[in-house]
């Protein structure tokens, strides 16, 4: 097998993502697949421990189609589990590491995973008795004494196109976040042709992950690379210094950041110290990202920008590059080649070009479904009433201009994204209404120069309740939330301010807030 072969395998309507990780591996065995910061991995010592790994699996129990629970810090072992996880013909499910045990169990119990890859540390943060029935195995002590012997082969395994790949569970809930399934077809159409690009210019593929492998954000900067034979170096924790130099030393080529990721690296006093001169590809995505911060980027760092607008559960994808676009850095691009888009009003009524609305999308790229939740699965999606096709609600307010550019101009639900990650403020809501001393509860989300955005409460005490109460009630409530969800500030108010109809106007709370707090 050539990598003219194999490209031309990428090519095709659908392939095999455990094949083509396998061809790479006996074409270039002494090429670096994966770096971390312990060590690296050579694409021949890759595709021998996933196959090792997967071996195990398979020899432990596990079936076609079952879930394979991973949850630690982003490391080469860590991506080991993922790809041998999908290459036993199982489905992989790396869990949120900021979530509390009872969702972490709750996330586990739902993919019906047996396995479980975890790491010492988050192992020690929750203790030795924690999913006692699940096989568990410790990522940085155990895998290899765990794994298959060398040479071991793990037995065939042939995806279909609705085969499972994996599970990616929304990071923003306080219940058992909703599980979003993508298939083999899904990713094989997301990443192959991306691999194709990447290939096309005959230039080194090299890849710093720097976001969490738990995060669908960061799979753009991890499976494409690696469907192109690349190298892909994964971050456990984001330091400006840090990445600057691991891009340096790697000849970084292909990366992919989150707003707040470029923001710190723009403040960093040190960024024009380091070289940066092989990148070639940055993409963005998860969060608002500020027309003038996309501007300071395209000026300041090399390569190309791209903006990805899109959901974890499909829908339209839209594209900005902009470094091509400098006049349109306040949209988020336009619908992708394969993606539509349509702006529909709150009676599901497409409304004229210009005007702003509900944005509802389709293309080849959308989830299965929920895990187990038939019910939430059909309330994502809109079915136009002409056509019977299917689209996903996006879950923003937008409007496309003349030229086809979409702008973003409110979220549904006044959902907060804080470091890329979905925050929804009722069910921050809720567990402050659970205090027996809060009559009322209301978040909003406030600019955040380190988290992008972060979440701001406000309570309305009972009667008896004195107003010094409030510090305990925020320190209980974020006990009780996952890292991600923590409330910065939480304020007393004697009134929620309401509508003439009674709707609570969340824009007055943030103004207020924004009044009363100076917020990193």
């Amino acid at each position: 097998m050539t990598s003219e072969e194999i490209a031309a395998r990428l090519a095709e309507p659908f392939g095999s993502f455990p094949r083509t990780i396998a061809d790479w591996a006996a074409l270039q065995p002494d090429k670096v697949a994966l770096r971390d910061e312990q060590g690296e991995l050579t694409w021949g010592e890759l595709g021998d421990r996933v196959e090792r790994i997967a071996a195990k699996l398979q020899a432990s129990g596990l079936e076609r189609g079952q879930s394979v629970a991973i949850l630690g810090t982003s490391t080469i072992p860590y991506a080991l589990a993922f790809l041998a996880a999908v290459r036993a013909g199982g489905v992989a499910a790396p869990l949120t590491t900021s979530a509390s045990a009872e969702q972490l169990a709750g996330m586990a119990a739902d993919s019906g995973a047996r396995h479980l890859f975890i790491d010492r540390a988050k192992l020690t943060e929750l203790g030795d008795g924690f999913m006692p029935d699940l096989e568990r195995i410790v990522l940085d002590e155990e895998l290899d004494g765990w794994m298959a012997p060398a040479g071991t082969s793990a037995g065939q395994f042939e995806p279909a196109e609705s085969d499972p790949f994996n599970i990616i569970y929304s990071s923003g809930t306080t219940g058992i976040p909703k599980g979003i399934v993508h298939s083999h077809l899904m990713r094989w159409r997301q990443f192959a042709a991306t691999a194709t690009s990447l290939l096309a210019p005959g230039l080194p593929v090299v890849s710093l992950a720097s976001t969490p492998l738990y995060s669908n954000t960061t799979m753009v900067a991890f499976l494409p690379p690696l469907l192109a034979g690349g190298t892909v170096r994964v971050m456990g924790k984001f330091d400006t210094r840090r990445w600057l130099a691991h891009a340096q030393a790697d000849r970084t080529s292909l990366t992919m950041l989150v707003p707040v990721q470029y923001q710190r690296l723009m403040d960093e006093p040190s960024f024009d110290d380091f070289d940066l001169s092989s990148l070639k590809l940055k993409y963005c995505t998860s969060a608002p990202f500020p027309a003038e911060l996309k501007r300071e980027v395209v000026r300041r760092m090399p390569g190309a920008l791209v903006e990805i607008y899109s959901m974890t559960e499909g829908g339209v994808v839209c594209l900005l590059p902009a470094h091509e676009f400098p006049d349109k850095l306040h949209t988020v691009g336009r619908p992708a080649p394969g993606s539509e888009l349509k702006v529909l009003d709150d009676e599901d009524r497409e409304v004229p070009p210009g005007t702003p609305g509900n944005l509802v999308g389709r293309s080849g790229t959308m989830m299965s479904g929920y895990k187990n939740q038939p019910g939430k699965t059909r309330e994502g999606y809109w079915t136009d009433p002409q056509t019977g096709e299917v689209w996903q609600r996006m879950g923003d307010i937008g409007r496309i201009d003349e030229d086809g550019f979409v702008e973003l101009v409110g979220r549904a639900k006044d959902m907060i994204i804080s470091g890329g990650f979905n925050i929804y403020p009722s069910d921050l809501e809720a567990v402050l209404e659970a205090d027996s001393r809060v009559a009322e509860a209301a978040v909003v989300g406030m600019p955040s120069r380190r988290w992008g955005e972060t979440p701001v409460g406000f309570v309305r005490l009972h009667p008896e309740t004195p107003p010094e109460a409030v510090q305990s009630i925020m320190v209980e409530t974020n006990g009780k939330l996952g890292k991600t969800q923590r409330l910065a500030a939480l304020l007393p108010i004697d009134e929620m301010p309401r509508s003439h109809i009674g709707k609570l106007l969340k824009t007055e709370l943030r103004e207020r807030a924004a009044a009363e707090l100076t917020i990193d």
